[in-house]
């Protein structure tokens, strides 16, 4: 039997929120509507996908399997049906996502000039949406920087870079020419990739910047992002040791399109040496 999709966003309403009746009414449906899909695609699966007992609801392995597939599922879904409908209208566009310190500008200038008849644009994605942004179509190739989920995403490296220490102007460390890691002991360091409970968000550099130039903690970034990014509040040191950065392209894995196959190329050919 074919997977529905349309159970499966309801599947997934219900795994996120762990509750029918805050799910049914985010999905705009009335909750026992919302059970008798839940129960008809445990039924298609042939697996329990919810634990329902006096205490709430909890995810089986099953469960945590689908939502694990469903999420890239419903994204790859997504990205067809915007696909097809520029298609039908008759455009021919190519979404370039990048990460803040990458310049696209000499891939993106070849590619036009190769393709003057596609319109070629880009948009900037963060370190947690950059893959979501590719698999439900947003942006049909990216650049984006270590670490990736790999799943549902074609991978090629590019380049890599130095990664430099982004320190506070009053640091102790400010005015070094170049620092190792191990100058680094001890300093508070900011947890955007693991938040503690209750931590606000952080996702683009500028917010980086604030809490950094507050002297709250400190990070580090790319040399390219340093470069272009500047305030006098904030200064950069080289770190010798730390592991550089890496930034591939990325784009959704089966997809064979000639206007990503020809700007992987583009982007190729002027990628900044390692």
């Amino acid at each position: 039997m074919d997977l529905d999709l349309r159970k499966v966003r309801y599947f997934v309403a219900v795994a996120e929120l762990l509750h029918f009746g805050r799910a049914a009414e985010r999905l705009h449906i009335a909750q026992p509507v919302l059970s008798r899909q839940i129960r008809a695609l445990e039924k298609d699966l042939g697996a329990e996908l919810f634990v329902r007992d006096s205490h709430g609801v909890t995810l089986t392995d099953a469960g945590h399997q689908l939502l694990d597939d469903a999420r890239q599922l419903l994204a790859l879904a997504d990205g067809t049906r915007r696909r097809v409908a520029q298609s039908a209208g008759g455009r021919r566009r190519l979404v370039v996502g990048f990460r803040a310190g990458v310049v696209v500008t000499h891939a993106l200038r070849a590619f036009a000039a190769a393709h003057p008849d596609v319109e070629a644009a880009a948009r900037r994605v963060e370190w947690d949406d950059q893959e979501q942004l590719i698999l439900d179509g947003t942006v049909d190739i990216a650049y984006v920087r270590l670490p990736v989920r790999e799943d549902g995403l074609e991978l090629r490296p590019l380049y890599s870079e130095p990664r430099v220490a982004m320190l506070p102007d009053r640091h102790r460390l400010a005015g070094k020419q170049e620092i190792a890691l191990a100058d680094l002991d001890g300093e508070q360091w900011l947890r955007y990739n693991d938040p503690r409970p209750g931590d606000l968000p952080l996702r683009t550099i500028e917010e980086k910047f604030e809490c950094v130039a507050a002297g709250t903690a400190i990070t580090m970034v790319p040399r390219s992002a340093a470069e272009q990014y500047s305030r006098p509040d904030i200064v950069y040191v080289p770190v010798t040791d730390a592991e550089p950065d890496r930034v591939l392209l990325a784009w959704a894995a089966g997809r064979h399109s000639p206007l990503i196959a020809a700007f992987a190329e583009a982007a190729a050919a002027v990628a900044a040496p390692d």
